[in-house]
């Protein structure tokens, strides 16, 4: 399952700079008159559809190549929510040619590694090997996309390692926060469901029902081949065409609801728990699609309200101004703003959480100030800031070539085309204060809310009264 992706994990990371930062972005987003060449991305379609995408370095020894599939939970139903997971633990379960175990010692005797994951809107299977191993990377991908097995047996046994998996993430109260978020925010379409599923449907789901997935979704147009690091373009365009060239050109039958774009419902949903310590919140406005083209000021106002973490060590003067409201107060242990963007629709807020059963209004109330400040207050030295945080995190996040195979396949899957870091630090740069007002205004101000809350929630204000404090103090 994928990781959800947070200021504090991707592109906008609030993070403190290391002395040699600065060099470091003066180096990778270097012009071209610096000297410095930056490896380019070469796109190769093939007449199925099938979209090859490289960035080589020759001075690298190893590659990362992979499949990035636009389908994920969002292209279920209700009745087979859970197949795109389920499918990813059963691509490792053996095909005609090999068992698993077969599969398992072929790749552990060429020192690679094998790897997949599912989020809302992808499925994503890539290998990390040498350079001599990616023509067979690529075979062992094709085999397992193309035909695995799905034994009865094999599918059984893997029921119980998926609710076992569901146990666990169900003690994860960040995930269960953002999975009650994306259920209230988007009621009523499959972007609303969870990526496990549920466990009738974990415990219920057939052989058919994972092949019908296949046939649905996995076509040439709906997939993309990515390789980085110690490849040649033209060599895995032709691995492609041989190993791939045979899938189907579109995908047919696809969940008609999927493709719908969904409303956003401004809802609460709190689940009191007294016998928990922390109450954990999440509050959400309607954010934008990745090709939006607000996209990278929003990125930019997630970085300006930034995240902070008292158990940490962090402190009270953090350039992230909430924390200067909550930290002395102590009515917050830690929040982290987040931007969550699929093809076309985002949640953009912030998860908090507290001990401060009583003071949970408090809580509430100076984050969203914190969203209204951004139209009436936000300064010029605060918007820099976030400029140079969101390209440090550009460099940091583009560091090894399964990232860099993470950027290309995502960005092409969402957007049709690949910004190199020099075209996403342009648009960062060219970012002004009046934007992120006028951004501020359209997306936050008197926006509809999603509100979550697990946990010791009494003190929780009634959601008309949070609705209420998104239109305060515009002037």
């Amino acid at each position: 399952m994928a990781s959800r992706y947070f200021l504090s994990k991707g592109l906008g990371a609030s993070k403190v700079l290391r002395p040699s930062a600065p060099a470091l972005l003066r180096n990778r987003f270097a012009t071209a008159a610096s000297g410095v060449v930056q490896p380019e991305t070469q796109i190769t379609r093939l007449p199925n559809g099938l979209t090859v995408a490289t960035e080589a370095n020759p001075l690298l020894q190893t590659a990362t190549v992979g499949m990035w599939i636009n389908a994920g939970s969002r292209a279920e139903t209700a009745a087979n929510n859970g197949a795109a997971h389920f499918l990813e633990h059963m691509a490792f379960k053996g095909t005609p040619q090999r068992t698993q175990q077969e599969l398992e010692v072929l790749v552990e005797n060429m020192g690679a590694h094998l790897n997949a994951y599912t989020s809302r809107e992808q499925t994503v299977y890539f290998a990390k090997a040498f350079r001599s191993d990616v023509p067979a990377s690529v075979e062992i991908l094709s085999d397992i996309l193309q035909n695995s097995t799905l034994s009865p047996e094999a599918i059984e046994r893997e029921r119980d390692v998926i609710n076992r998996e569901q146990q666990e993430v169900d003690k994860i109260m960040e995930e269960v926060v953002f999975d009650h978020l994306h259920a209230t925010a988007f009621q009523t379409h499959s972007l609303g469901r969870t990526i496990l599923g549920p466990k009738e449907n974990i415990d219920t789901l057939t052989r058919d029902d994972l092949k019908n997935y296949i046939s649905t979704n996995y076509a040439g147009d709906r997939m993309v081949l990515v390789g980085a690091g110690a490849v040649q373009h033209e060599q895995l365009v032709e691995l492609a065409d041989k190993h791939f060239g045979k899938l189907q050109t579109t995908a047919s039958g696809a969940n008609p609801e999927s493709l719908k774009t969904p409303n956003f419902v401004g809802s609460e949903v709190l689940i009191r728990n007294d016998d928990m310590d922390t109450a954990h919140i999440a509050l959400a406005v309607e954010g934008v699609g990745w090709s939006d083209p607000d996209y990278f000021t929003m990125l930019l106002m997630q970085a300006i309200v930034g995240n902070w973490d008292r158990s940490l060590g962090a402190s009270f003067n953090s350039s992230s101004r909430l924390s200067q409201v909550v930290g002395p107060r102590q009515i917050a242990n830690s929040y982290m703003s987040f931007n969550t963007s699929y093809s076309d629709t985002g949640l953009w807020g912030i998860y908090l959480t507290s001990q401060a059963r009583t003071e949970l209004d408090d809580v509430v109330y100076f984050a969203i100030q914190e969203w209204n400040r951004l139209f009436v207050a936000v300064t010029e030295a605060e918007v820099t800031r976030a400029k140079q945080q969101l390209k440090a995190a550009l460099v940091f996040g583009l560091d090894g070539t399964t990232a860099v195979a993470e950027d290309i396949g995502r960005q092409l899957l969402t957007t049709g085309r690949r910004l190199s870091p020099q075209e996403v630090a342009a648009k960062i740069d060219s970012i002004t204060v009046n934007d992120v007002r006028r951004v501020t205004g359209e997306k936050i101000w008197d926006r509809e809310v999603a509100v979550v809350g697990v946990g010791p929630t009494e003190g929780m204000p009634d959601f008309t009264r949070v609705r209420g404090w998104t239109s305060w103090n515009r002037v």
